[in-house]
């Protein structure tokens, strides 16, 4: 029987053993999506407790901790940092199965030197012995960074954000790259009249622009767009149910957008014109100024109204949804490429049952400027765990290449999140271990070495190319 969680955790074979620890494990990590506050590595925070670093705004816990019983007030009450940290480990045994049981073990082992199994038996002991080293400067946020070896590190923000926080990271002279990356989500989102024009009112203060028709709207948008490229922004990430590719004219937009600004609610149709008009004009900022672009499609979020309009969004009430994909999303990608507006983008799957329809899709926009132009990106939310990497990986490797893969990121708001790098290159190396040790693959640590190597890290650096 194996040690849980030993040296060679989720290596099967001899050939993924050496893949790993020769290759793998001494690549950087280039954490291209991220939900990390800069704010938190600018003043280089500290923190208190093991609970503020680790279900401070996780809402994987927080669901497992729902799952096990556990009363709100523990989960994003006002129950005090030890009484939330015991509910977890009182819940942690029951996680077995979930990636949580394997996240935590190895966050506890990397960053704290913890090999005890999180139990309520342990809990006291894990608790004061993590809490003893957060207490020192050698845990504050870039400590941990470095730590974990991380390379470049991108943030996400909306238009509105000033980015002072990553100006002042810059001027201090910290090693590691922290870059904001464009998240514009809110400036299309008029399915919420009221929210919409809130929000417009406030880029406009931000952008200097008095918002009174569409041009000027667009003017503001693309203001902030070049605020962010002098910030050292080339990247861009949209969060969307699916792509949006209606047929709309320019009249209808502009009489779209004054409805809105009027304050009445607007059709399911104009909704869709807006959108897609917006997500058409986000791709050419993008290739404008040779921004890299993302799509995260297919969460079917705030499921739960009560408890949406009590604790707001992200916190732990969304799930896969079951939204078409293939036809828009071709219909919009086309159109940029018809009009050779279409920059590098990167596209991640909710629902497993895309992954093919993924794969695919990245094929039919290669167009040999660069390796690997459309990327599959890694599995994504409820799919980054085992068996979510593996079924992604193989659905590339059955239909691309997934030796021009961009591999792993954390999407995270934790800073001890970096061991899903770990765990996804520990994934990797045992898939291609098996499938030498079967015969499949010949035995050319060279040749498959460097493969691992490019996927950890290098293909990403020189994908993204932020300089």
């Amino acid at each position: 029987m194996k040690k849980f969680m030993g040296k060679n955790f989720l290596l099967q074979t001899k050939t993924a053993k050496e893949l790993y620890h020769k290759h793998a494990a001494i690549m950087p990590i280039f954490d291209y999506h991220c939900h990390i506050p800069a704010r938190e590595i600018a003043e280089d925070k500290r923190f208190e407790n093991i609970t503020q670093i680790w279900l401070y705004g996780d809402h994987y816990k927080w669901r497992a901790m729902r799952t096990n019983g556990v009363n709100e007030r523990f989960c994003t009450g006002d129950a005090s940092d030890w009484e939330k940290f015991e509910k977890w480990a009182k819940t942690v045994p029951y996680t077995i199965q979930n990636p949580l049981f394997h996240w935590t073990h190895l966050e506890l082992k990397k960053f704290f030197k913890i090999d005890k199994i999180l139990s309520p038996a342990t809990a006291k002991e894990i608790w004061d012995e993590c809490n003893e080293k957060l207490n020192t400067p050698e845990y504050s946020c870039r400590n941990i960074i470095r730590m974990a070896n991380v390379h470049t590190i991108c943030t996400t923000d909306d238009p509105v954000d000033s980015l002072e926080y990553h100006q002042s990271i810059k001027t201090d002279g910290f090693e590691v790259a922290v870059l904001p990356a464009w998240r514009p989500d809110k400036a299309m989102a008029v399915e919420s009249t009221a929210s919409f024009n809130s929000y417009v009112d406030k880029l406009g203060d931000v952008a200097g622009v008095e918002i009174r028709s569409f041009e000027d709207f667009m003017d503001a948008i693309d203001s902030r767009h070049r605020f962010f490229h002098d910030n050292g922004c080339r990247l861009s990430d949209h969060g969307l149910e699916t792509a949006y590719a209606e047929d709309y004219t320019e009249s209808e937009i502009k009489a779209v957008f004054n409805k809105v600004r009027s304050g009445k609610d607007l059709s399911g149709e104009e909704i869709l014109k807006f959108k897609s008009c917006m997500l058409y004009e986000f791709g050419i900022m993008d290739n404008l100024r040779g921004w890299t672009q993302q799509f995260h499609l297919g969460a079917l979020r705030n499921n739960n109204t009560r408890l949406f309009n009590q604790l707001g969004p992200d916190t732990g009430f969304d799930s896969i949804g079951d939204f078409e994909v293939g036809k828009p999303l071709s219909k919009f990608l086309d159109r940029l490429d018809k009009e050779d507006q279409l920059s590098k983008t990167v596209l991640y799957n909710l629902n497993p049952r895309d992954n093919e329809l993924i794969a695919t899709m990245i094929g039919n926009f290669q167009d040999g400027s660069i390796p690997g132009k459309m990327q599959f990106g890694s599995g994504w939310w409820f799919l980054d765990q085992k068996d979510g990497m593996e079924k992604q990986m193989n659905a590339l490797s059955n239909l691309g290449l997934l030796s021009r893969f961009v591999g792993m990121l954390t999407d995270s708001r934790s800073f001890l999140s970096y061991t899903r790098h770990e765990y996804f290159r520990r994934v990797l190396c045992n898939m291609i271990g098996n499938n030498v040790e079967n015969g499949e693959i010949p035995y050319d640590m060279e040749l498959l070495g460097g493969m691992v190597e490019d996927i950890c890290f290098n293909n990403a650096r020189d994908y993204f190319n932020f300089g």
